[in-house]
């Protein structure tokens, strides 16, 4: 379990600082868009694979920090690994999120959001953008 401060830290470095906030212009990006009716968060996802591993992940819009930081370290953990790789972290977070037991060391940093299932009205902030990475690796798996 992280120390709160250190949550806050990495939550607060991947909202001001995002690794991978940039809109894509680029036609060979597949690309998936998630809005919230009862909040700020509005983003688009880009992602580009090959025939079965993530080459590279961008998203862009707006977002308040815990949907902004979700989103861009659930980027970090997919870019570079296969579909089944990415749906298996993708599901440890989701098991985070629904506070049952799940491994940590699959989810780095997104550790940062293991008390997020005690704020309900912010679950939905905490996934919208794992959404759109899961909506776009089974839109390249058709």
């Amino acid at each position: 379990m992280m120390d709160k401060e250190i949550k806050r830290e990495i939550m607060l470095d991947h909202y001001t600082h995002p690794n991978n906030k940039q809109k894509v212009n680029d036609e060979r990006y597949k690309s998936v868009h998630q809005a919230s009716k009862s909040c700020i968060d509005d983003v688009t996802v880009y992602m580009l694979a090959d025939e079965n591993k993530i080459l590279d992940v961008k998203f862009d819009g707006i977002g308040c920090t815990i949907c902004t930081a979700s989103t861009d370290i659930m980027c970090d953990l997919v870019c570079g690994k296969t579909f089944d790789e990415a749906k298996a972290i993708i599901k440890e977070y989701y098991k985070m999120i629904d506070d049952v037991a799940f491994d940590e060391d699959v989810l780095e940093e997104a550790n940062a959001f293991d008390t997020l299932y005690q704020q309900a009205n912010r679950i939905k902030c905490g996934t919208i953008g794992i959404r759109a990475i899961e909506d776009l690796i089974n839109e390249y798996e058709k």
